[in-house]
């Protein structure tokens, strides 16, 4: 791969992740406080993501692998998401809101897809050479938070109050304007499937992979995913206005501690995973699942903030250890032949219907801990998902037999 093609693709890895950092994080801040919402309609906001899954399939299989190159499509949704992020920011109100998030994340999930697409149709060795272009993705979500934190002050509490996270829109809606014109100029990515050859709803969506269901072990491994899911979505909707809410200083700069943690841990994960194996592996991850929350629940934002660090610091470990083994395990199990349907049926399972019922729970358990307008009582918000975490812990230890899986680098 020529050095030039790296540099554009890590451009686009870092802009395409400076996008969605740049206001995701944020969002469970500003929905309350610039917009009035409630808890279900913040939970509502943060499902788009969940229903951009399930149709992102769609638009890759049934537009981008056959008619379009993938670099095009990339550009023109990134255009259009910039228009829909612009609206987000002028937004009055959360009736006006929500069509635009609704629509920016179905046009945004394909994308994630797409840049993908891009770079390994480029690369000889996309086993060697990925990880360096992907890790520019996680530079530019690290890189927003900072930039919202500690050069603009937009998550302070006086840019909280005086509605300047209206700005995170304005900036990624730029930033996707750039990224789609930049688009344009990438490397040729052509169709990969043919106009005139046949494709399925079933092959889309990676449903020919649920024979794999049959397999003991594979069935709890897949519902453990989906399970988990719920306590996620507890992180990604509710840490953000959990911080801001007990005033917490830097709440975006905060939270790409995560994201630094998680470049480590991907690091270490082979290691611990030839190591102690898979099973062991997804067990650690759960059990920090459930080490951060309780010490969400514990800590505070004055002389136990560092319990809240170490919790935002434990999201490498979630992640990595947890859905990264995941894949590799899914990948083992499909056999060459149903790899890709496997891959998209665990994706739809965790971001799609995992994601969307965690997000509803997250809603309901946050609502009915409001204690006052504005204040909720988030030890007990954050003790479900610890529980919750911790139970899925001990059913997927029972069981789930362990097995031999060759991590292959």
């Amino acid at each position: 791969m020529k050095t030039t093609t790296q540099v554009q693709l890590s451009i686009m890895m870092f802009l395409e992740f400076f996008i969605w950092g740049g206001w995701f994080v944020t969002m469970g801040i500003y929905l309350p406080n610039t917009l009035n919402t409630s808890d279900g309609e913040i939970a509502m906001a943060y499902s788009t993501q969940s229903w951009g899954a399930i149709i992102a399939p769609f638009i890759i299989g049934l537009i981008a692998d056959r008619f379009f190159n993938a670099e095009k499509i990339l550009g023109v949704l990134h255009i259009i998401g910039a228009i829909l992020m612009y609206q987000m920011a002028n937004a009055s109100d959360f009736n006006a809101f929500f069509p635009y998030v609704l629509g920016y994340m179905i046009i945004y999930m394909p994308t994630l897809a797409l840049v993908n697409s891009v770079s390994f149709n480029q690369m000889k060795d996309p086993a060697k050479q990925f990880s360096f272009v992907r890790v520019f993705g996680t530079i530019g979500w690290i890189v927003a938070g900072l930039l919202i934190s500690y050069a603009f002050h937009w998550d302070s509490q006086e840019g909280v109050a005086s509605g300047m996270l209206k700005n995170t829109f304005l900036m990624t809606s730029l930033a996707s304007i750039f990224l789609g014109v930049f688009s344009f100029f990438l490397p040729k990515t052509p169709p990969k499937i043919g106009k005139d050859q046949k494709i399925n709803i079933s092959g889309i969506l990676g449903l020919d992979a649920l024979r794999l269901l049959k397999d003991r072990n594979f069935l709890f491994f897949f519902l453990a995913s989906i399970l988990i899911c719920i306590p996620l979505a507890f992180y990604y909707q509710h840490a953000g206005q959990f911080l801001g809410e007990i005033g917490a200083s830097n709440p975006a700069a905060k939270m790409t501690i995560g994201q630094v943690s998680e470049v480590i841990f991907m690091l270490l994960l082979p290691f611990f995973f030839k190591k102690y194996g898979f099973k062991k592996t997804l067990l650690v991850g759960m059990l920090a699942w459930t080490v951060r929350y309780l010490l969400f629940a514990y800590g505070n934002s004055g002389e136990l903030a560092f319990m809240l660090i170490v919790g935002i610091a434990l999201h490498g470990i979630c992640y990595d250890f947890f859905f990264v083994s995941g894949q590799i395990y899914t990948d083992s199990k499909a056999g060459e032949k149903f790899k890709s349907a496997a891959q998209g049926l665990i994706t739809l399972a965790t971001y799609g219907l995992g994601m969307l019922i965690g997000f509803y729970v997250a809603g309901k358990i946050t609502n009915s801990n409001l204690i006052a307008e504005g204040q909720h009582n988030w030890h007990s918000i954050w003790i479900f998902p610890a529980m919750f975490a911790g139970a899925v812990m001990v059913l997927f230890a029972v069981f789930f037999k362990n097995e031999e899986i060759e991590y292959k680098e």
